[in-house]
């Protein structure tokens, strides 16, 4: 999906169709939205197989649909890849559980990613990236975007307890979860290769509990403080830790990948901001909270309405699926002044809601601001310039917005 955006155009909203992967994998959404955001900010679109969804692309109401779990509910289904189907694993998933029991297991959880306890990690998290932007610096073509797949493993495995040597796997099978039609990692048909995604990554979590409870090895991990989660009065479930544990891989590994890629495209088209970045380090959290904004890499969240509901000067039925666009809300004029450019100056850029927005909030974003600020202050401090060597690809997916392939050739900062 293009996130520099092209020109105006006339846009005839009874023909959108915010289902056509083509818009994602080598389009522009943009104009759509922008024409949404001002003319239709409730919008209804019936598939040909007579599935129909709602969209709200207003930052108001996203922030409005994402924040009230009495009016839309996550319990039947939150990722467009599901519409038409009510999630099987509603009320046990964390991620399709509403308040309060999404709250007990999230506060359990959560108590290990906050800012305070992620920082510990810091030192770690530099010798990793480090490591990995290391070989960027040796000459040569640098595929930034196909290398940064595995960056979330090299830095989350080891707090979740995850072996080195199933990064690799794991990663393969969070991608196909969630870019299930994209050549790169799909196996089959589009719902094969979320069926079998899905079951490889629910058995590999089943499977390391079983081990872990055999031996009786713990090191405090987080899969390990999911183990004695408590819900109400009860602990969990090994099936509900089993599907708590897939929610966390794909937390911990699909977004932050795009968000590194995107962002450093934004810098490299505009080698004013890659500058003013290098001359100030003090702008290099912000830089971060911008590029956060304009690659809004969860591109959106799905949610159902408990009953007749008024959202954008509409009404979404009783029981409808809602879908609420990230990533028109971060580039919402009445937010964001001139959202179309990219601004590490920008002084809002800390309202973003690439994160999402109320009780499923991303649960690991300490970690994740963590991770692109020690990402972008060591490639500032080494990399002197960054260019294209090829065309970027884009990833096919209606869910995350990203890139398959960012080959760059980069040149070693001189230092006085």
């Amino acid at each position: 999906m293009r996130l520099t955006p092209g020109p105006a155009r006339d846009v005839d909203l009874d023909r959108v169709d915010l289902f056509d992967l083509d818009l994602y994998t080598s389009g522009d959404p943009h104009p759509i939205w922008d024409v949404m955001r001002a003319k239709a900010p409730l919008h209804r679109q019936v598939l040909p197989d007579g599935r129909e969804f709602w969209s709200v692309t207003r930052y108001d109401d996203v922030c409005r649909v994402l924040g009230d779990h009495r009016e839309f509910t996550s319990e039947r289904g939150t990722v467009v890849t599901h519409l038409g189907v009510d999630d099987v694993a509603a009320g046990k998933l964390m991620t399709s559980t509403d308040p309060p029991r999404h709250t007990q297991v999230r506060r359990a959880i959560g108590a290990k990613l906050t800012a305070r306890a992620v920082a510990s990690w810091e030192d770690r998290i530099r010798q990793t990236i480090v490591r990995f932007l290391q070989p960027a610096l040796e000459g040569g073509t640098f595929d930034l975007a196909e290398q940064a797949l595995r960056l979330p493993a090299m830095v989350t495995g080891p707090l979740l307890g995850i072996p080195e040597r199933d990064w690799d796997e794991l990663v393969q099978l969070t991608a196909m979860v969630t870019a299930p039609s994209d050549p790169h990692f799909q196996h089959g048909s589009e719902a094969a290769t979320l069926a079998i995604s899905h079951h490889e990554l629910v058995t590999y979590v089943t499977e390391w509990v079983k081990r872990r409870r055999a031996t009786g090895d713990e090191d405090g991990s987080l899969l390990d403080q999911l183990m004695s989660v408590r819900a109400g009065d009860m602990p969990l479930t090994d099936e509900e830790i089993a599907l708590d544990g897939y929610s966390i891989l794909l937390g911990a590994n699909v977004t932050t990948p795009h968000t590194v890629s995107g962002t450093v495209h934004a810098l490299i088209e505009r080698p004013e901001q890659f500058a003013k970045a290098q001359a100030d380090p003090s702008l290099v959290p912000n830089l971060a909270e911008e590029g956060l904004r304009w690659t809004s890499a969860a591109c959106n969240f799905m949610r159902y309405a408990v009953s007749d509901t008024q959202v954008g000067g509409g009404t979404i039925p009783a029981r409808a699926a809602v879908v609420a666009w990230i990533g028109s809300a971060n580039r919402d004029a009445s937010q964001f002044t001139d959202p179309h450019e990219f601004d590490i100056t920008r002084s809002n850029a800390k309202r973003q809601v690439a994160f999402g927005f109320g009780p499923h909030f991303c649960i690991g974003a300490p970690l994740a601001r963590l991770t692109l600020r020690i990402f972008f202050e060591e490639l500032l401090q080494r990399f002197g310039s960054i260019a294209l060597d090829g065309e970027p690809q884009h990833l096919r997916s209606y869910f995350i917005a990203g890139m398959t392939h960012l080959p760059i050739v980069a040149k070693k900062r001189m230092t006085p």
